[in-house]
């Protein structure tokens, strides 16, 4: 009876150790690959309790994950020698879990190698006003880099490939810096020239409708004549009024066509009284008498 019992015993530490060694638990976010004996079992284990033959199966588990990797800082020269260091992050996941086991050794090191040959050649292909201002064209030039090596052969797919910081030597920040400041001052004088422009020819155009107003240049004047006065220690002195300036002028310009008038009228005795009296004719023995 007792040899029954330690073999009862026996044999469900046996199931019991088969049931262990047989399941395996596959997460949501996971598949899994079983080799039997070297060899890919077809097909891929969905997530779940998977049984598996002992000994004979090993299965390993591929998270299906985005996973996010961050490529070191590299020095880099661009197309227009410039020297710099640029770092990047790289995203990307595993599509075909049995590429990603059969094909390539420690996919995570391989990508990140392949990142970092990228980084540099892209970078060496693009000029520095490129590199700083059209980040997203250097993005996706880095992504269809490293995805070219990496979807089909190892069944990797680069989501997303991003430039992080690009550090630049001192001496380039200086120049970059003056020639910012000196873009500045440009926009700033062709603001203020364009403004004297247009001020110029607003007041080209108030003058126009003025002249064509007689009273708009006397408003103006008082207007002017307020504003002064309002300051405080200022003294003011007030010219003649504009009215009275015209009269005067109006009054001059039609007194001279009179005078033109009346000197050609005067000329003729004022030269017939200067003419001399004519001589005596030799050997004339009359007197002539005086003048």
């Amino acid at each position: 009876m007792e040899a029954v019992v330690i073999g009862a015993v026996i044999v469900i530490v046996v199931l019991a150790l088969v049931g262990a060694l047989s399941v395996r638990l596959v997460q949501q976010y996971q598949r899994g690959i079983v080799f039997r004996f070297g060899r890919v079992l077809q097909p891929v284990r969905e997530p779940g309790l998977r049984l598996i033959v002992p000994i004979a199966d090993r299965m390993v588990r591929v998270s299906m994950q985005t996973t996010v990797i961050g490529v070191p800082p590299q020095g880099a020269i661009t197309r227009d020698n410039v020297t710099l260091t640029v770092d990047a992050v790289v995203y990307y996941r595993v599509v075909d879990p049995v590429k990603a086991l059969v094909n390539v050794r420690d996919y995570p090191a391989a990508v990140l190698q392949v990142a970092q040959t990228a980084l540099r050649s892209v970078i060496g292909k693009a000029d520095l006003d490129t590199l700083l201002g059209d980040r997203e064209r250097i993005n996706t030039e880095l992504k269809a880099v490293i995805d070219a090596p990496t979807e089909k052969p190892w069944g990797l797919l680069i989501e997303r490939v991003e430039v992080k910081d690009v550090a630049l030597p001192e001496g380039m920040k200086r120049s970059m810096s003056r020639q910012a400041e000196a873009e500045r001052e440009r926009r700033a004088r062709v603001i203020a020239a364009d403004g004297e422009y247009q001020a110029s020819r607003r007041l080209a155009d108030a003058s126009r409708a003025m002249a064509a107003t007689p009273g708009a240049y006397q408003l103006r004047l008082l207007q002017t004549v307020v504003d002064v006065a309002a300051e405080k220690n200022s003294t003011l002195v007030m010219p003649f009024p504009v009215e009275l300036l015209r009269f005067f002028d109006k009054f001059t310009h039609a007194a001279e066509p009179t005078r033109d008038a009346e000197r050609p009228a005067a000329q003729p005795h004022a030269t017939e009284r200067a003419a001399p009296a004519p001589a005596a004719a030799p050997g004339d023995g009359r007197r002539r008498p005086p003048a």
